[in-house]
């Protein structure tokens, strides 16, 4: 099976140059308009063109003038004439379940987008032996949350069909489709101990040279960082996509800490959440301020004010700072 490999950066198919610019040499000026000038019409906002494969093997698809992930996972669906609700998560430059490559907020203008989509069904029982689990949640912004990491020696590390990237679709028979990743990992801490629970799973469609493998992963300082070129597209969940540089080294960084942070308190990791927090801590003179800031436009996640002040700490004072 043939593989595509990283392509090169695309080319920004704009609309006819302005102001003379890109004419026939010698062709003349065009007599100027008696009356008022005509109104300028408005310049044509440059085509980004993406190259997509589903994961498993398929040929090489185009996908453009999408704005956020759902927009994006329907038209995949589109060009591969499947349903977006088939799509389980992306992966940037790699067909592999490869959690350090997943598509987040970001792709790079010479990102090539892998689509993983549903495989096989399976339920696994689970005793809540100890508080913690040893999952990672996140979610692919599209309504489906799934396993991003298996802590070593945790609970489910010790159950050999769970893998990262498997979605988590019910918990005890009860749906959660549509449920973001921290209300998936919230609904897993509230369980009982000592008390058996079922997990309804739908692992990832597989290639031949896949079968088999039990991914795991650790962290990296890489870990997050999906654009490859210079410039990215950002996707927000609210509002369109922007065309925008890529992040720098210390907000690079700072994100990955930020990461690290939801991790820690809240059992998920979230690029897009991380850079947002990112950018909000930026401009706030204060921890208050800042906790203040993310209520009103994060208030859903309820925030521990222990985490805000890592979270302010980490953007505002980060270590080996000199100051």
């Amino acid at each position: 099976m043939q593989r595509a490999g990283r392509h090169g950066r695309q080319p920004l198919e704009g609309g006819p140059m302005e102001n003379g610019v890109g004419q026939e040499p010698g062709t003349p000026e065009p007599p100027a308009a008696a009356g008022p000038a005509a109104p300028r019409a408005p310049r044509a906002r440059p085509r980004l063109v993406f190259h997509t494969q589903l994961a498993h093997g398929s040929p090489t698809g185009r996908i453009e003038g999408f704005t956020n992930v759902k927009e994006l996972y329907a038209k995949i669906a589109e060009v591969f004439d499947i349903s977006p609700t088939e799509i389980l998560f992306c992966t940037l430059n790699t067909h592999k379940v490869d959690m350090q490559k997943l598509l987040g907020g970001q792709i790079g203008l010479e990102d090539f987008i892998f689509a993983h989509v549903r495989g096989e069904t399976k339920e696994v029982e689970v005793t809540k032996t100890e508080d913690a689990l040893g999952l990672t949640i996140t979610d692919n912004g599209a309504g489906y949350a799934f396993i991003k990491r298996i802590k070593e020696g945790s609970i489910i590390n010790r159950l050999q069909t769970v893998c990262v990237g498997d979605s988590i679709e019910a918990i005890n028979d009860h749906t959660i489709v549509g449920c973001r990743h921290y209300e998936v990992a919230r609904m897993l801490r509230e369980l009982p101990r000592a008390q058996p629970f079922t997990l309804r799973l739908v692992q990832p469609k597989k290639a031949f040279d896949m079968i088999g493998q039990r991914t795991r992963t650790s962290k990296s300082p890489g870990e997050g960082r999906v654009a490859s070129g210079k410039e990215t597209l950002r996707l927000r969940t609210q509002g369109p996509a922007v065309l925008e540089e890529g992040p720098s080294p210390s907000e690079e960084e700072a994100a990955r800490q930020v990461d690290d942070l939801l991790e820690s308190y809240m059992g998920i990791r979230d690029s897009e959440l991380a850079s947002t927090m990112v950018e909000a801590a930026k401009g706030s003179p204060s921890v208050a301020q800042l906790a203040q800031g993310l209520d009103s436009v994060l208030g859903e996640f309820a925030f521990p004010q222990e985490f805000v002040a890592e979270v302010w700490a980490a953007v505002c004072h980060p270590k080996g700072d000199k100051e």
